[in-house]
């Protein structure tokens, strides 16, 4: 296909997409000759482009909100009424949210857009040439479109499973048991014409493993999304991958590097992964800007700042200037309750996993301390005394107690050095030095061969027959002996393998997931004491309601 045929398709994919917007019909079949349809991988991969592009805006922004913010494992506070956000982010915290919440439509809208898109290529490929080109492709689009509905499944429960193109009218909605038996069949007939190849051939898009994944993980849910237990078939999803060989636990020397900018395809632990470059998209990797401590961005680079070329250990706030200095500093505002890092992190001293957290006294690279200079009104806005305006420089100190000093009930903690000193903050995903902007280079896993491992010993815990002469305490301990040099561990339980879940997957998206079908989902922590059940699914969102007559509230709201 030449260069113009190629840009006219994409072209034609976007006059699509943009006019299923505004439910305008058009009839695209009519358009196309036999020249302009794609053949080689190439060309078919180059008309799928939006769609993973989506994914990357959606995943690491309203998808991460909430499933992170809902769960025990991460809470973004009030500060002076900064970051209040018509309390969007407390809502979540609390489990008090309702229909009209702001994330939880974007996270809706933008996983039923991904399954939109899937239908349109799937339309636009359907007379392409027959081959295996063809064949794969349409495949990792199912598998796409697979993924977007197990999202619903996972957040919404009953949803309407549209999947023709032009779409008929709105749909009523599915049960939670069609969608994940939907789900199901789609990953099961794409698998055959899926590719096996491993490495940056195939980094970022779907694979036969990743299908295999997102397929374990269905099965290991089943009973939370259709009343019944599917252990064996996890257990036979997860053998697909192991016993592929294509896969490895990264050793502990490297464990935190994967999760680096520099990351990538060279890590055999990754089996599908969100890539992120600020130099070639606007994806949307925050973290820094939401988890680094705002007095840490010299230290850490953050969005080009820079120490200047002389020594010093004391950060003078709001100064932006002087022998090369640039005090740009992140918002902050994003940290981990106490009783989740003291539960899964405290005591282990030998675990790497530790070293993802900043806690307590901050120190330079070269061990000195890190001092912040302020006024003393400055460092504590409840300071009464007359001299409010003196300088006032203390050694930076991450508090573990977050307290809501100014409001309780908007989880307000104040406006002050002691307020945006409060919470463990996670550097999992590491500042991005070379990035001029708030954007990120790191690239997210969503499925990790770790989960895999981890996965079998569950479902086996439950009830599943064991393969392979696989336990789960041999799986188990084939994670911890590359995370931890304290001694293997001798007996594993479903408690002990939530907890390591929880030491091992921390601020990847899977926490809610695990405490629902841990039954931890409902537990009092942090702010948050509702133990309202419903709330395992999130409301349809008005806006959806309001487009699609046909739909039901989900029960509770």
């Amino acid at each position: 296909m030449n260069n113009n045929i190629k840009h006219l398709l994409i072209m034609m994919v976007a006059v699509l997409i943009m006019s299923s917007c505004h439910k305008i019909e058009v009839t695209p079949n009519s358009l196309y000759t036999e020249d302009v349809f794609p053949k080689t991988d190439a060309e078919f991969q180059s008309v799928m482009g939006t769609i993973y592009t989506s994914l990357r805006g959606h995943y690491s922004l309203a998808y991460w909100f909430a499933q992170e913010l809902s769960s025990d494992e991460a809470i973004l506070p009030v500060y002076g009424g900064n970051w209040f956000d018509g309390q969007g982010y407390i809502q979540l915290h609390r489990h008090d949210w309702n229909k009209d919440h702001g994330w939880i439509t974007t996270v809706w809208n933008d996983a039923n857009s991904i399954a939109g898109l899937c239908n349109q290529t799937m339309y636009i490929f359907k007379n392409a040439p027959e081959g295996e080109s063809k064949n794969t492709a349409m495949a990792e689009l199912k598998t796409l479109r697979a993924y977007a509905y197990w999202e619903l499944l996972d957040m919404f429960g009953n949803v309407p499973l549209d999947t023709i193109y032009p779409s008929p009218g709105v749909q009523a909605k599915a049960t939670r048991a069609e969608v994940y038996n939907f789900v199901v069949s789609e990953l099961k007939s794409a698998l055959p014409f899926l590719k096996t190849t491993t490495g940056s051939a195939t980094y970022g898009k779907v694979t036969a493993w990743m299908a295999n994944a997102l397929l374990a993980k269905t099965y290991l849910n089943a009973e939370v999304y259709s009343g019944a237990a599917k252990y064996n078939e996890c257990i036979a999803a997860c053998d697909a991958i192991i016993s592929s060989g294509n896969f490895a636990v990264e050793p502990r020397t490297s464990y935190l590097s994967q999760f680096y900018p520099t990351n990538g395809p060279s890590f055999k632990e990754f089996i599908f992964a969100i890539p992120y470059d600020p130099s070639t998209s606007n994806g949307y990797l925050y973290h820094a800007r939401y988890d680094l401590n705002r007095n840490l961005g010299i230290k850490y680079r953050y969005s080009g700042s820079t120490p200047g070329s002389y020594s010093f250990n004391q950060i003078i706030l709001n100064l932006t200037t002087g022998n090369g200095l640039i005090n740009a500093r992140p918002s902050g505002p994003r940290a981990t309750l106490s009783s989740f890092y003291n539960s899964y992190f405290k005591t282990d001293a030998g675990d790497i996993r530790r070293d993802q957290w900043l806690v307590g006294n901050q120190f330079w690279s070269d061990g000195s301390p890190m001092m912040v200079r302020t006024t003393k009104k400055g460092y504590d806005q409840f300071y009464t005394g007359a001299d409010g305006g003196d300088a006032y420089t203390y050694q930076l100190y991450i508090d573990s107690i977050i307290s809501a000093r100014q409001t309780l009930a908007s989880i307000d903690l104040g406006n002050d050095e002691i307020a945006w000193n409060m919470g463990i903050r996670n550097i999992k995903f590491l500042p991005d030095a070379n990035s001029s902007s708030r954007n990120q280079s790191n690239d997210a896993p969503i499925f990790r061969y770790s989960d895999i491992l981890l996965m079998k010993a569950e479902a086996i815990l439950r009830g599943g027959a064991a393969t392979s002469g696989h336990t789960p305490l041999s799986l188990v301990n084939m994670v911890r002996s590359n995370r931890t040099t304290s001694p293997a561990w001798t007996s594993v339980t479903l408690d002990d393998l939530y907890a390591e879940r929880a030491r091992e997957f921390t601020w990847e998206c899977w926490r809610r997931n695990d405490m629902i079908r841990f039954g931890k989902y409902e537990n009092a922590y942090g702010f948050k004491n509702n133990a309202d059940s419903y709330r395992r699914i999130f409301p349809i969102p008005t806006q959806a309601m309001n487009t699609n007559p046909k739909l039901v509230q989900n029960p509770g709201y």
